[in-house]
């Protein structure tokens, strides 16, 4: 701690003063006395000395009580100076003492900017500094020395800049500033300028603030973020983020539907290198180019339009972050674009009859642009309709054809219909031609002048007529009156035109409107139809199963085994039913990968070579190496489809399974001996319900003639094209064309054989479903293989049955849909929470929307759809109990 020298106090002063004074007054009297001695002569009278005697006396008398008294002030101005030493000595300590006392850091620099008194905490903000900051250093040497130690972590980057800025924020006490220092903590630096011109500082650590702040402004940022990402994934576009490394940060649902996208376009850490290659396999290398990224190759922001492989028009438009990286946002404008096309097609029509009119005919807006005009007219002005359309009349007509014009003009848009007549002469006539001109006023439905339409009718004849007129009255009167009739007719079929073309208009708008509600119930058909059909069916698999699993009489069996056909049967047909409802609205999801065609063919022939032996067929497949690109359970479902077909149609002979190699792709093709079908009728083989020959099967199986029509929605979901040949009497040859895809390197792999011991006869379950008779069947399933199961209708009756288990249970089976917006995910993991278990979770739904499975699949749970397979439900179990 050091403080600057005081300045002298005014005792002190005082007492220099009288000292001098004294001294002054001392020899003042050694001056009177020399000077008396000196006029004595030596002759003088003893009077004259005894005379000179008194006044000396009397003068040093005087002089004596002056000095007296200037001695007795000198003395209590000394007091005076060391009582006010003594205080000012006092106040000093006092101060610095309260400057140690407060928490803040405290300095102060003097008029000539040189420190002159600080405390400790002024040098806690500076442990590097601690040992060199002394007593007379400038301001600039503290920040010179700051920076050299790089105690501040702004200095970092820019010392220069920021000694600087620091030099003159102290120079003007430019408020408080905020600084991070090297170790970790902030400080803010208040200053202000004393009354002697120097300035006070303090600095106060704000580092808890600071740190405050930083988890609030997280937390708020995190919020935005799921704000962002629940907006994105609420709105009709397709919206994909990348920053400025070019990483996709954010995207949602409707950008991963609309592209069909693989997982590996949209994940974290997903580049738009991964999207360029995904479409660059498509053919499509516009989004690829340099233009599409860089701004120097290309103007930002960019729109354009693409057809998509998926048959969809995409609008895509790329915008810059302010910070680097890129917005996409994809908008799905097919059913616009296919509407603008069918108002194009119709302007075309009535652009066709307006240009074989002969007369003139253009419409204006308000604004008075051409709009359109047709093909006379654009003769007449001898233009191109390019440089007509959007002008306005002023600009295109000749001033002596516009000016009287202007009126008219006015009186049309505000709703009177004017006509007149001009005389237009083409260039290089050598007679003048005559117009009549009718100016019509275009009203909307809410009364608004949208515009107004010109209508010339070339009356040169007429005029001429007229000239004759008045040679032949009557006669050429009636001529005249014709031809006023034609004008009128022709004035009424162009009014008939234009409504015509407004219906037009309107019934597309309303087709639209139509078109996209059906879509929109026929979606929503399907999502209740996928959980309301099959539940009953459910229910019904599990009653079937649990009276299988038991002993019967042989009469009771057959029975059983009857009931189990027919709702299998019934199952096929309503899955059917549903997959073609799906491929319709294309709700069904297909994901396309590179996959061998063997691990398709192989299980397809092992699966029916039994059925066809049963039949009394021979079935020969032919194999491949050959590696296809599609989806492999949509290319499983049509290849089935038609094995299943030829194998119930086939009296004798037999069926070939079996690829040829193509260029455009591998052919796949069924072949049979059945009874052939007419050339005139392979059409109608692929609508729905449709059977040419009904109990033609074997044993009169003949299906339910929706197979083929299943085959012709998934081959248009995959873009792949359907051969079929036939020969009455001889067989039919059934096929598709699959592109080829890129060969994958085959994994090594041991099977693990696994001891599994079945558990279930020990095994605690606990069941849930909102349906009674579904939690019968399941109880009365499990039940029968010897499992313990407690069930409960939601969620609450489960949390209150986990009480009075006498031990957890082993596992879960939940219904996704537990009705009020409660799902079986959310029930299976409050229950593992109550019993602070991670016990095994099985999910059962009739919905398969991807949804559905990737929130399951995210949860951690299995998934078993409805109907269910007891086989395969029995077998998850045993996995998972093990």
């Amino acid at each position: 701690m050091a403080v600057h020298a005081l300045k002298p106090d005014p005792a002190t002063e005082r007492i220099a003063a009288l000292e001098r004074e004294v001294a002054k007054l001392n020899k003042i009297c050694q001056a009177l006395i020399g000077r008396v001695e000196r006029s004595m002569d030596g002759q003088g009278s003893a009077f004259s000395l005894f005379q000179t005697a008194i006044v000396l006396e009397a003068q040093v008398r005087a002089r004596t009580q002056d000095l007296e008294q200037t001695l007795a002030d000198l003395e209590r101005s000394y007091r005076d100076a060391a009582a006010a030493r003594e205080q000012a000595e006092t106040s000093r300590l006092r101060l610095l003492a309260a400057i140690e006392s407060i928490s803040d850091g405290f300095a102060l620099f003097d008029a000539e900017d040189r420190l002159v008194l600080y405390n400790h905490t002024y040098l806690h903000f500076w442990p590097r500094l601690a040992g060199e900051i002394r007593i007379g250093m400038s301001f600039a040497e503290v920040a010179h020395l700051a920076v050299q130690r790089k105690s501040i972590i702004d200095a970092y980057r820019d010392p220069d800049g920021w000694l600087r800025r620091r030099l003159r924020q102290h120079a003007e006490c430019q408020g408080p500033s905020v600084h991070a220092l090297s170790d970790g903590r902030w400080m803010q630096v208040n200053e202000r300028r004393t009354e002697d011109g120097g300035i006070v500082s303090i600095y106060t650590d704000i580092t808890d603030l600071k740190r405050r702040e930083t988890r609030l402004r997280e937390a708020e940022l995190a919020r935005q973020t799921n704000l962002l990402q629940a907006t994105l994934d609420n709105i009709f576009q397709g919206v994909a983020v990348y920053d400025r490394g070019l990483a996709l940060v954010a995207w949602n649902n409707e950008f991963v539907r609309l592209l069909d996208l693989p997982q590996r376009c949209v994940r974290r850490g997903a580049t738009f290198e991964d999207f360029r290659r995904f479409n660059a396999s498509l053919g499509d290398r516009r989004i690829g180019h340099a233009a599409f990224l860089a701004p120097e190759e290309g103007p930002l922001p960019l729109r354009f339009e693409h057809s998509w492989h998926n048959g969809r028009i995409i609008e895509v438009e790329r915008n810059p972050m302010p910070d680097g990286g890129l917005i996409l946002t994809f908008t799905d404008v097919t059913a616009e674009r296919r509407t603008e096309e069918a108002l194009r097609d119709g302007e075309r029509r009535i652009r066709l009859v307006t240009d074989a009119m002969p007369a003139l005919i253009a419409y204006l807006d308000r604004d008075e642009r051409y709009q359109f005009v047709n093909e006379p007219y654009r003769r007449w002005l001898d233009r191109p309709v390019d440089a007509i359309l959007g002008q306005r009349m002023g600009d295109v007509l000749r001033p002596e054809l516009y000016e009287p014009r202007k009126n008219l003009i006015q009186r049309t848009l505000a709703g009177e219909t004017v006509e007149f007549e001009v005389e237009l002469t083409p260039t290089g006539s050598p007679s003048p031609r005559h117009s009549h001109v009718m100016l019509v006023p275009h009203v909307g439905e809410d009364g608004h002048r949208l515009g107004f339409f010109t209508l010339m009718q070339d009356i040169t004849e007429q005029r001429r007529i007229t000239a004759a007129i008045k040679e032949a009255n009557e006669t050429l009167e009636r001529r005249v009156v014709e031809r006023t009739a034609a004008l009128t007719r022709l004035n009424a079929q162009l009014q008939q035109e234009i409504a015509e073309r407004r219906e037009v208009e309107r019934a597309l708008q309303i087709a639209k409107h139509d078109a996209e509600q059906a879509n929109l119930g026929k979606t929503r058909f399907l999502a209740a139809a996928s959980h309301d059909l099959m539940q009953p069916l459910h229910s019904a698999r599990l009653f079937i199963s649990a009276l299988a699993d038991l002993k019967h009489t042989r009469q009771n069996r057959a029975l059983i085994d009857n009931a189990d056909v027919s709702l299998k049967a019934v199952e096929d047909l309503l899955g059917a039913l549903l997959d073609i409802s799906k491929l319709d609205a294309g709700a069904l999801a297909h994901e396309i990968t590179d996959f061998p065609i063997s691990s398709l063919l192989g299980p397809l022939t092992n699966e029916h070579m039994v059925l066809a032996r049963e039949r009394g067929l021979s079935f020969r497949s032919v194999p491949s190496t050959a590696i296809v690109r599609s989806d492999i359970r949509l290319l499983r479902r049509i290849i089935q489809n038609f094995l299943t077909n030829a194998v119930r149609y086939t009296q004798k002979g037999g069926v070939l399974l079996g690829c040829r190699r193509r260029r455009d792709g591998l052919l796949i093709e069924v072949r049979d001996t059945g009874p052939g079908i007419p050339a005139d009728r392979l059409d109608e083989i692929f609508e729905e319900f449709k059977q040419l020959n009904p109990g033609a099967g074997r044993g009169g199986d003949s299906g339910m003639g929706l197979g083929l029509a299943i085959v012709r929605r998934a081959a248009r979901t995959l873009n792949i094209p359907v051969h079929t040949t036939s020969a009455v009497g001889r067989g039919s040859v059934f096929g598709v064309t699959v592109p080829y895809g890129r060969r994958i390197e085959p994994a090594s792999w041991r099977p693990r054989i696994d001891k599994v011991s079945d558990r279930l006869s020990q095994a605690l379950l606990v069941a849930i479903d909102d349906q009674p008779s579904v939690l019968a069947g399941m109880q009365a399933l499990l039940a029968g293989w010897g499992c313990e199961v407690a069930t409960a209708a939601s969620g609450r009756e489960a949390v209150e049955l986990l009480a009075r288990l006498p031990r957890p249970p082993d596992a879960i089976i939940a219904d996704y849909h537990l009705g009020g917006g409660v799902t079986g995910p959310k029930v299976i993991s409050r229950l593992r929470r109550e019993i602070d278990q991670a016990v095994p979770g099985i999910v059962v739904t009739a919905d398969q929307s991807d949804t559905v499975k990737a929130n399951v699949k995210r949860q951690g749970y299995w998934l078993l759809q409805k109907p269910l397979n007891p086989a395969q439900l029995r077998s998850l179990l045993s996995m998972i109990l093990t």
